[in-house]
């Protein structure tokens, strides 16, 4: 009896061991799109591994992720205008939907409970229950139309979440900014706001849910509205910003969404210029402009605003180059191989992680010493987004 007892206790212990061996924190989990073959790959970024690879998502040339809020389950918005949540503990598929033609991004709301997609094809946003991925709102871009006339449908890019169940997002075609706010419930309140330029193409809304900035690829300048007032309207910032310059040829267009704020400063890039551009975060007004490698694309500081690095359109596209905030000089330019499309810093900044696509690699970096300290094997690589990021508004 005591020999059958001990037995079974040592079975329980190996047991326990075994399940126990599998638990796993999220935190320190990302996620790797690898835009070639429709897949992602889940690491560990504390110990910069692969751990499983989840297939099946359809095209992903230009996806974006977005986190639930305990960090479980990441939403990636595909070009297809498919939306599919995975399970990061099990490595698979919770549930996927094709809810548009074509979509370019997405958000998710400060509650967690409602994730939005921005669309190319039909113009507008959609948005799903997190849990079910059941839809919630579909919100048309109508734009323009008198009387009876319905309008025409606009190309939405920028899609931001901002406190209080509230997303924002720039209508391409009509040059207009939306907010819906969700905080009634699932019917949302709408406002509109016009005239914010010609062919806004990307945009970012700063850490505190405050200030939303637009770039204009029809004009020369951005545009920047104060969600903080009581009735937010939008105002040119950096007008002319180019003026008396040609500009350079734009192989791809600049990414707001990779922009920087550190040290009392905006860091943006600027489009058809080898330049970024320095923005006081006060009053919006041009402070300085930094030379740089070639067209930037993502311009992303290291978490304690010490550092910001930047990566470039072709044909400079093999390049980063660190900027030191404090002396805004330029402290390292790196090579990290052909096709660096992403960074991701390490949620407190020690390594930063890079997608080389045409050497099918991620390469990891020290931030302080700049050396290589890890590369993954990857499959045509581009975003990378770690579960970090879902506390953090606007990402």
């Amino acid at each position: 009896m005591i020999r059958a007892a001990l037995g079974l206790v040592a079975l329980l212990l190996v047991s326990v061991t075994a399940f126990a061996a599998e638990l796993r924190g999220t935190g320190d989990l990302g996620v790797v799109v690898e835009r070639a073959s429709g897949s992602v790959l889940i690491v560990d970024t504390s110990a910069a591994k692969r751990l499983a690879r989840v297939e099946g998502l359809g095209d992903i040339s230009h996806a974006s992720v977005v986190f639930s809020r305990d960090e479980r389950y990441a939403f990636v918005f595909g070009r297809d205008g498919g939306l599919t949540k995975i399970d990061l503990l099990t490595a698979s598929i919770v549930k996927r939907i094709v809810q548009a033609g074509n979509s370019i991004g997405g958000a998710i709301s400060d509650d967690g409970t409602l994730v939005a997609v921005s669309n190319y094809e039909p113009g507008g946003v959609r948005v799903f229950d997190t849990k079910t991925l059941d839809l919630v709102a579909d919100i048309p871009a109508v734009y323009g139309g008198t009387g009876s006339g319905k309008g025409a449908l606009s190309k939405v890019i920028g899609l931001v979440d901002v406190p209080g169940r509230r997303f924002v997002f720039t209508l391409w075609d009509a040059g207009q900014t939306w907010i819906a706010d969700f905080s009634g419930g699932d019917n949302p309140q709408l406002t509109k706001i016009g005239d914010i330029g010609s062919y806004p193409y990307d945009a970012l809304v700063t850490a505190n849910g405050r200030h939303y900035i637009a770039g204009l690829f029809g004009e020369d300048g951005l545009s920047h509205i104060d969600l903080w007032q009581d009735k937010p309207e939008a105002r040119r910032i950096l007008d002319g910003y180019g003026r008396g310059e040609a500009k350079l040829p734009v192989y791809k267009m600049p990414h707001l969404e990779g922009w920087a704020e550190a040290d009392g400063a905006l860091f943006l890039p600027a489009i058809g210029r080898h330049e970024l551009l320095v923005v006081d975060s006060r009053s919006f007004e041009e402070i300085g402009r930094i030379a740089v490698h070639g067209q930037p694309i993502f311009a992303i500081a290291r978490p304690d605003g010490r550092q910001i690095w930047v990566n470039f359109a072709l044909p400079n596209n093999d390049t980063v180059q660190v900027i030191d905030v404090p002396s805004r000089r330029i402290v390292a330019t790196l090579k990290p191989g052909p096709a660096v499309l992403h960074m991701e810093f390490a949620p407190r900044g020690h390594q930063v992680w890079l997608s080389v696509r045409d050497a099918d690699r991620i390469a990891v970096y020290d931030t302080t010493t700049f050396e290589t300290v890890a590369e993954l094997d990857a499959k045509k690589p581009s975003g990378i987004f770690f579960t970090a990021r879902a506390h953090r508004t606007g990402l």
